[in-house]
C-alpha cells in the first residue's frame, strides 16, 4: 500500500504517535535500509500498526515481509494535501445537503395523505410571510393573540393595511387578553378598527395563540415565542379548533371597543384568575406572563386585593383567600 491509498482516510490519524511507535520508527531508520522485517524482536503489533495506518512505515513492493520507513516530511505534505481535499469535499456537501434534501423534507413535512396535511415553518420572518400569503384575498379571520398589549409602532403600522381588509368586506374577531384594557395605544387601535366593524373580545384567563383563515387554515405555535408554527390544513382539525377552542373562548370573553373604562366585571375576573393562580401556587412572573401583564401591574392587583381584605401580607391573604374558597356558598 502505498503514500496516497494510506492518505485515503483521515479516521486512522491521530494527533501524535505513541513512545513505542516512535521508538520502532527511529529503530527502523537506524537499520539498514531504513527498514525492518517483521520478525524483528522490536517490533510490537500496536506499534507496528500505528505506524501503517499513517504510513510512516509501508511493506517493501518485492518483499512484503520487510517494512520500509517514509520521509516524514514528505507523507506530512501528501497527508496534508489529501486531507484538505477531503474537508473540501465535505464542506461542499455540508453547504449542499439542505438543498439537495429540501424536497424530502418538503414531502416529509406536508404528507399527501387523504384528510389533510400540517405544515412546519421556522422563523418569525418566513412564518409573517406565509400569513401575509394567506390572508391577502381572506374573508374571514379568527384570533386568540395572548400575552398582552403588543408595541405602539406596531400597532401604528398595521392599521391601515387591516383597515384595508375591512374595506374588502372581510368578518374579522379577535380575542386580545384582558390587560390590554390598560394599554392606552391598544385603545386607539381597537377603537378604530371597532368602528370599521372588526369585532374584539378578551379574556382574562390563560389561552394559547391560533389564528384560522377563512376556517380552512389554521395557524399555532410550536414554541411560546412564534419562531415555529404549525399551519394545519386537515379541515377536521380546524373544525375542532373553531368551534371547540375560538367560539368557546370567544363565548366567555368579554366585548371591546377600546373605551377607556376598564368594566367591573372585567377586573373581578381578572383578580379571580389571579386569585386561582395564587392558592395553585404559581409565582408572580408565571402568573404575570400567563395573563399577558406585568409584574408591576400584578402587584397593584394584589395589594389592592390585600387592602379589599383588610390583610398586611401576601400570606394572610391567601390564607383568607383560601378560606373563602372552602366555605360553602351562604
Amino acid at each position: 500500500m502505498n503514500v496516497r491509498e494510506q492518505s485515503g482516510s483521515v479516521s486512522g490519524w491521530q494527533r501524535s504517535l505513541s513512545a513505542e511507535a516512535r521508538s520502532l520508527y527511529l529503530a527502523a531508520i537506524r537499520q539498514e535500509g531504513r527498514s525492518l522485517r517483521k520478525d524483528d524482536d522490536q517490533i510490537t503489533a500496536d506499534a507496528l500498526d500505528e505506524l501503517l495506518s499513517l504510513g510512516l512505515l509501508v511493506p517493501d513492493a518485492d518483499e512484503p515481509e520487510v517494512f520500509v520507513a517514509v520521509d516524514p516530511a514528505q507523507l506530512s505534505a501528501s497527508l496534508s494535501s489529501a486531507w484538505q481535499r477531503q474537508a473540501l469535499d465535505l464542506l461542499a456537501r455540508a453547504v449542499t445537503l439542505p438543498t439537495d434534501l429540501s424536497e424530502l423534507a418538503e414531502a416529509f413535512h406536508s404528507p399527501g395523505q387523504s384528510g389533510g396535511q400540517i405544515e412546519y415553518v421556522r422563523g418569525k420572518a418566513l412564518i409573517n410571510q406565509r400569513l401575509q400569503q394567506f390572508a391577502t384575498e381572506m374573508e374571514e379571520a379568527l384570533a386568540m393573540q395572548p400575552g398582552g398589549p403588543r408595541p405602539p409602532e406596531v400597532l401604528a403600522a398595521g392599521v391601515e393595511g387591516d383597515l384595508d381588509i375591512l374595506r374588502r368586506g372581510a368578518t374579522m374577531r379577535t380575542i386580545y387578553h384582558a390587560s390590554t384594557r390598560y394599554h392606552q395605544p391598544t385603545r386607539d387601535y381597537v377603537a378604530t378598527l371597532a368602528s370599521a366593524g372588526w369585532q374584539f373580545r378578551t379574556l382574562d384567563e390563560p389561552y394559547t395563540r391560533l389564528i384560522i383563515i377563512d376556517r380552512r387554515i389554521a395557524v399555532m405555535p410550536v414554541v411560546e415565542d412564534m419562531s415555529h408554527a404549525a399551519f394545519i390544513h386537515d379541515q377536521s382539525v380546524i373544525k375542532f379548533l373553531v368551534e371547540e377552542v375560538f367560539e368557546r373562548n370567544w363565548g366567555r370573553a368579554l366585548e371591546f371597543d377600546g373605551d377607556r373604562t376598564v368594566p367591573q366585571e372585567v377586573v373581578s375576573r381578572l383578580r379571580q384568575t389571579i386569585i386561582d393562580l395564587l392558592l395553585a401556587g404559581t409565582n408572580h412572573r408565571v402568573i404575570a406572563r400567563r395573563l399577558g401583564i406585568s409584574e408591576r401591574t400584578l402587584a397593584r392587583h394584589i395589594a389592592e386585593m390585600r387592602e379589599d381584605h383588610n390583610v398586611d401580607s401576601l400570606f394572610q391573604l391567601g390564607y383568607v383567600l383560601g378560606r373563602a374558597s372552602q366555605s360553602p356558598p351562604g
